[in-house]
């Protein structure tokens, strides 16, 4: 008998959950989403945020290799522009609490492109290996099916008149439709009430644009003036960053209070306002290839479907749409990942089973499980903002980011301290990695290096910058 599953979302969680679904052995893998698809790495109006700064971390880019192994992610993305870009020495990162310094010693890499070559390298990539998915352009309206097992899909008919609605029978279906998800009042109409949800916003917005890299800048490294949480202002930040075709991709956020402006001289003189101006200096000589473009679909909302008393069999909900954080953090593409790895884990110990009672249940509650460091990590920084809608620091999250801003100060000289904190935003490690004794220590003691005011620049870094800068700051 034929087994079908459907996944409603073609961003990089449902095309990772049907590689996920497709291995598991099913026959049929149809993929719904709303969008006509670029047939290349073009932005698309359903993913608000593609525009701006994506950073793909190293424990995400492992979820992707591991779900995708006849392919290798990294190797097409490297093939296709992708930047890969080591957390150790190939970053200039100034901290809450001063400049990193750049070591020599291995650390973890992550990769940077714009977000549309990623989604496109990804869904070619699934739909070349697995020949069951199918992507059909479609809404789906709701679930079919009752409070103990969803049965499938109802789509919307072309015009979105009701009277046209249809029902898409599966086996299974998986929820991948990002922050615009429905699935709270899906569930309602299953007769499933009572979802406990949180929204943490600090109000940010991103404003990025585009510039050709400048003849010589090609191998300067990823810049970062990051955001203080600990200055009670708002958060102000700017970021450059290699992507392919030659381009830099230039990214200010701004939380409640302090949003950056959308007109090119506001974003540069915005840029050059920050504690370090480096970020407005370098692209002062470089040429602007876009407009400026805002976004404020920022905020961070945490779905507890998992501590619903009752789930339906036959259904899994991942990616944004059980959880969504701050783009600033850059964890969202890894915990999606994540979340389909749990899914494809989970149908291995099943036999593929589509419809193994507890299948969905146990899916739900690891992909949670996967998202709550990346969530803690976010929230417990954003609260700190004025003007947060949505919480105040506890005294547990105040004990906690004092501790953090100790690690913070001494990994501006200390190795240890460093790693930990690499370890840790890179998602190949849980936050308790800053508790371990090595780590501890260095907090406890401190930088064994003086602060750093300057950026940690090469003499041939420092001659390139002082080219390009426009700005006599």
């Amino acid at each position: 008998m034929s087994r079908r599953a459907v996944v409603i979302g073609a961003g990089l969680a449902g095309m990772l959950a049907a590689a996920a679904l497709s291995d598991a052995g099913v026959d049929e893998v149809v993929v719904l989403d709303r969008d006509d698809l670029p047939e290349g790495p073009e932005h698309r109006r359903g993913l608000p945020q593609g525009r701006h700064a994506h950073l793909l971390m190293a424990g995400g880019l492992d979820a992707m290799e591991e779900l995708l192994p006849g392919v290798s992610p990294r190797r097409r993305l490297l093939a296709a522009g992708a930047h890969e870009i080591s957390l150790s020495s190939g970053m200039l990162a100034r901290t809450s609490e001063g400049w990193l310094r750049r070591w020599r010693r291995p650390g973890p890499t992550m990769l940077t492109c714009s977000r549309a070559l990623l989604d496109w390298v990804i869904r070619t990539a699934v739909l070349e290996e697995h020949a069951q998915v199918e992507i059909r352009k479609a809404a789906a309206v709701g679930l079919t099916g009752t409070a103990g097992r969803v049965r499938g899909v109802r789509v919307a008919a072309p015009g979105g008149d009701p009277a046209g609605e249809e029902d898409l029978d599966a086996d299974l279906v998986v929820d991948a439709s990002g922050r615009g998800t429905r699935v709270v009042s899906w569930l309602d109409g299953l007769g499933l009430s009572g979802v406990r949800a949180r929204t943490v916003d600090s109000g940010l917005v991103n404003a990025t644009r585009i510039y050709r890299v400048p003849d010589g800048a090609e191998l300067f490294p990823l810049t970062i003036v990051q955001a203080d949480p600990f200055a009670s202002r708002p958060a102000r930040s700017a970021m450059v960053m290699p992507i392919e075709g030659g381009r830099w991709l230039v990214s200010c956020g701004g939380s409640r209070g302090g949003e950056p402006p959308s007109d090119p001289e506001g974003f540069l003189r915005y840029m050059l306002d920050l504690p370090d101006p480096i970020v407005g200096r370098l692209v002062s000589g470089a040429e602007a290839l876009t407009d400026v473009h805002l976004s404020r679909s920022t905020s961070n909302v945490r779905r507890y479907l998992e501590k619903l008393p009752r789930w339906p069999d036959g259904f899994v909900v991942l990616g944004d749409a059980l959880a969504t954080f701050n783009p600033a953090y850059g964890h969202g593409m890894s915990v999606a990942a994540f979340g389909a790895r749990v899914l494809g884990r989970e149908l291995e110990r099943a036999g593929g089973d589509l419809g193994a009672p507890g299948l969905a249940r146990r899916t739900l509650r690891g992909a949670a499980r996967s998202a709550e460091g990346a969530w803690s990590m976010a929230v417990s920084q954003d609260v700190l903002y004025p003007g947060v809608r949505g919480g105040a620091p506890t005294a547990a999250d105040r004990v906690v980011s004092a501790y953090t801003r100790r690690v913070t100060r001494a990994a501006t000289g200390s190795y240890p301290a460093a790693s930990a904190l690499w370890d840790v935003t890179s998602l190949r490690a849980p936050a308790t990695r800053v508790f371990r004794p090595t780590a501890a220590l260095a907090a406890l003691t401190g930088s064994p290096l003086p602060p750093s005011t300057e950026p940690p620049l090469t003499p041939g870094e420092r001659k390139v910058l002082e080219r390009l800068d426009r700005t006599g700051v």
